[in-house]
């Protein structure tokens, strides 16, 4: 793609204030158009966690359902014993008895190597 030539622009009336704006895409008749000051009354609201889709932290924070958005119903929590230390901990799934599962400490040394 070649950033040399002037990019096309159209002549559009803003759909707020009705004055005249230029725009890079060619308007459709079922579809306002905003000149640059109206615009930014339209613009959605920002979702936080950047790029990918309100995450915190990437992939580490609480992502919430892979589903959809997470509800606010308390999560079931099981009683298990950490595999390297030897400790009672609680974890947010049901331990299956041919896997181990750590405590959150020891958790973080597994996820790290």
């Amino acid at each position: 793609m070649s950033f040399d030539r002037e990019r096309e622009m159209f002549t559009a009336t803003c759909g707020d204030c009705g004055n005249e704006c230029q725009v890079p895409f060619k308007p459709k008749d079922d579809r306002p158009v905003y000149c640059r000051e109206c615009f930014q009354n339209h613009k959605p609201a920002p979702r936080s966690g950047g790029r990918f889709g309100g995450r915190s932290g990437g992939y580490g924070g609480d992502r919430g359902s892979r589903f959809g958005r997470r509800d606010d119903r308390p999560r079931e929590m099981f009683d298990a014993k950490c595999g390297d230390c030897g400790n009672d901990c609680q974890i947010p799934f049901k331990p299956k008895d041919d896997r181990p599962v750590y405590c959150r400490e020891c958790f973080q040394n597994h996820k790290q190597n």
